[in-house]
């Protein structure tokens, strides 16, 4: 960053991307002394860009609040990367309830130099996903997740509705431990002061959120991703199934999701606890596993079990013709 004018931008960029910079830090960063600090820092100023500059132990220089930032010159790489992640979000379902991500790519697409743009409208045209598009009614308010995110930051409780999958609608007091994105919908857990134990709930199904001014501790070693998939794992289904696996546990962990059941280390092999709506998808999984396994329980999965088994072999036995 030799050139006078890219250590100005370089200047713009690190202020940008943090709160307050001392003037040390920013002419380590530049390469350059204080005095040509405070002369680029004049020079953002005479630009329009407002750099205000704090004395004191813990001041430093930084960008005045609520300044909106002109629109930053991109490579070709970085235009790549951004793009390429927001067709992504979209069609992970990412993004909020509202068009930012389509309005965002329109954006892009517009400042892109014509032959870039022709070379990743060909990647988008064929990309393709394994994952399933989530329903845009999964999609929560950007309000609900922003305030969300700030109470998990800051510890601090919240005050919200939540509609149940039965349209019963609650008033809660919650303590948001973390977000986590997972098969398409957004979820936050943390401890429910209505239940007084951790619960995970679906933004979509949340109205208003207000922030709250009490405070609160998250647990040690609390993990969301985990306590997210093992609530999902409980949800009431018609069965509980217990099956022994003969396999090893890593290789039982790598096939079968936490949302798809509970696996535990036996002597015998890995005991898999589930609970499923439909016992003959249960046994078409089982025996798309590949390994041998003992139904534990319920009897009728066992008889599932042999239906499919006996499917199979009718199947087998079929010539052309």
């Amino acid at each position: 960053m030799s050139h006078p004018a890219a250590r100005v931008l370089g200047m713009l960029e690190l202020l940008q991307s943090h709160h307050r910079l001392t003037g040390a830090e920013l002419a380590r960063r530049l390469g350059v002394d204080g005095r040509t600090v405070r002369r680029y820092a004049a020079t953002l100023a005479e630009l329009g860009i407002p750099v205000a500059a704090e004395r004191g132990r813990h001041g430093g220089y930084r960008l005045s609040p609520g300044y909106k930032l002109p629109p930053l010159m991109l490579t070709d790489d970085e235009a790549v990367a951004v793009l390429l992640g927001l067709v992504a979000a979209e069609r992970l379902g990412l993004g909020t309830e509202e068009p930012a991500t389509a309005t965002a790519l329109a954006k892009i697409r517009r400042v892109l130099p014509p032959t870039l743009g022709d070379r990743l409208a060909a990647v988008q045209e064929h990309l393709g996903f394994t994952l399933r598009r989530s329903a845009p009614q999964a999609r929560p308010a950007t309000g609900t997740l922003l305030t969300l995110g700030a109470a998990a930051r800051h510890r601090s409780r919240v005050r919200l509705e939540h509609r149940s999958s039965s349209g019963a609608v609650t008033r809660r007091e919650l303590d948001p431990y973390g977000l986590v994105f997972h098969s398409g919908r957004w979820y936050v857990t943390g401890h429910d002061h209505l239940r007084g134990e951790v619960r995970t709930f679906r933004l979509d199904r949340m109205g208003e959120v207000l922030p709250g001014e009490e405070t609160f501790t998250v647990p040690g070693g609390f993990d969301p991703v985990a306590q997210v998939t093992r609530s999902l794992a409980r949800v009431p289904y018609a069965h509980d199934v217990e099956v022994l696996l003969e396999a090893d546990l890593a290789a039982a962990r790598r096939r079968l999701p936490p949302t798809v059941a509970e696996l535990s280390a036996t002597d015998g092999g890995v005991l898999l606890r589930a609970r499923a709506e439909n016992l003959a998808g249960m046994a078409q999984m089982l025996a798309g596993l590949g390994w041998p396994f003992t139904v534990v329980g319920p009897e009728a999965l066992r008889a599932e079990v042999a239906a499919h088994a006996r499917s199979l072999a009718a199947w087998a036995a079929r010539v052309p013709g």
